[in-house]
């Protein structure tokens, strides 16, 4: 029933863990995973437990719950169960060096129960090396991943047209989208790295809907569905001649995202200066995509974007008003925002097998944000995209 994660994909991850962590701290000798998502990066399951990697010694994937569902999942070579952090403890008692864990995810809380059973000195944070592993993404991980582009494709760039009509509401459409996402293969949710952030699928937005503020470190908005639900889409804005859609959403399969924006213009032609802003952004991404190869420095990308573009246009760039982004594209893979970022700070070259989303866009008084987005594969000849390459803006009338 379950496609195991194999064992030469785990061990290779494990392997380059280690490789990481002696570079970066040569004295380690123990970190400790807690977050389902990495824990299925590690192990091929998700379950309630501690994952330890060791320095010198096997790895083990210590499980609460379940502990048969993660035995009948997972190509881990050791895992065991335990009731409460004791079981692991009373194994590891002779350990009092520090612990590498996720400083970005673990609760206080959490962690004190844990520390209660062991005599580590300090705790140390391991959420760098981690992500550069992920960064790079293996061809198993990058087969799943165009498995969601084709998915992501299909379903933004053929079906979407069809099922747009006067009147309806962005909510109804949200729930047709999703459910022909679910129909195409679609994992049914979307996973985000960043604390607090919550998504089904994306935005849909109708006309200014777009522009709406937003609390995520998102270039658009939406109206959302209420202050307590402000996403997906919102129940009382209908479609009218003359809106322009904006809709970004995710899509995932086997654990592995894609992130994908579509433009449409439903009933007639946006003004011109709209569709002139939208192709500028188009070939925005087109060049930063050109540029997505080994040994490229994120910062220099953006950076070279950014003082190519005019004064005027960069007002409500990535954004609108205030509320615009600091970048153009973002690292993806288990989640939709991980590192590296196309955004100063980020000097680190990278490194063929690297994923990112792309996603140059700019927000229009009164019309919406036009602006377009693909997921893009770092090769030697440049990035290539595997959510398709229509340029938006479809006409629907």
């Amino acid at each position: 029933m379950h496609t195991r994660v194999p064992l030469a994909e785990l061990n290779f991850r494990i392997m380059r863990f280690r490789e990481q962590m002696n570079q970066s701290n040569p004295g380690w000798e123990v970190a400790a995973i807690f977050s389902k998502i990495n824990q299925y990066y590690f192990t091929g399951t998700m379950q309630d437990g501690v994952l330890f990697i060791h320095r010198n010694d096997e790895s083990v994937f210590w499980v609460r719950r379940s502990y048969e569902r993660a035995v009948e999942e997972s190509e881990f070579p050791v895992i065991k169960p335990m009731v409460t952090y004791r079981e692991p403890a009373a194994v590891m008692q002779n350990l009092t060096c520090p612990i590498y864990l996720e400083k970005e995810i673990i609760p206080i809380a959490m962690l004190e129960r844990f520390l209660r059973y062991f005599r580590f000195k300090g705790v140390e944070s391991a959420d760098a090396q981690i992500s550069r592993v992920r960064a790079v993404k293996s061809e198993y991980e990058l087969s799943l991943m165009r498995q969601s582009g084709q998915i992501h494709r299909k379903v933004m760039e053929e079906l979407v047209p069809g099922m747009l009509h006067e009147g309806m509401s962005e909510l109804e459409f949200f729930c047709d989208l999703f459910t022909a996402f679910i129909k195409e293969g679609h994992q049914g949710i979307v996973r985000w790295g960043m604390f607090g952030a919550e998504s089904i699928l994306g935005h849909a937005a109708f006309g200014v809907s777009s522009l709406y503020p937003t609390a995520m470190n998102s270039p658009s908005g939406n109206y959302g569905m209420s202050p307590a639900v402000p996403m997906n889409g919102n129940p009382d804005r209908r479609l009218r001649k003359g809106d322009l859609i904006y809709i970004d959403t995710g899509c995932g399969v086997g654990g592995y995202h894609t992130d994908k924006t579509m433009t449409y213009m439903f009933g007639r032609s946006i003004p011109d200066a709209a569709i002139e802003a939208h192709q500028h952004c188009v070939d925005i991404m087109n060049k930063v995509a050109s540029m997505l190869r080994p040994g490229a420095v994120p910062s220099a990308i953006y950076n070279e974007v950014i003082s190519s573009l005019s004064p005027a246009f960069l007002e409500n760039f990535m954004g609108y008003g205030k509320r615009t982004v600091k970048f153009i594209g973002h690292g993806i893979g288990l989640t939709i925002d991980e590192t590296p970022v196309i955004a100063n700070g980020f000097n680190e070259p990278i490194s063929e097998g690297m994923v990112f989303a792309v996603e140059p866009k700019k927000g229009i008084p009164d019309i919406g944000l036009v602006g377009t987005e693909n997921t893009y594969i770092v090769t030697p000849q440049g990035g290539i995209s595997i959510t398709g390459d229509n340029p938006g803006l479809i006409p629907v009338w």
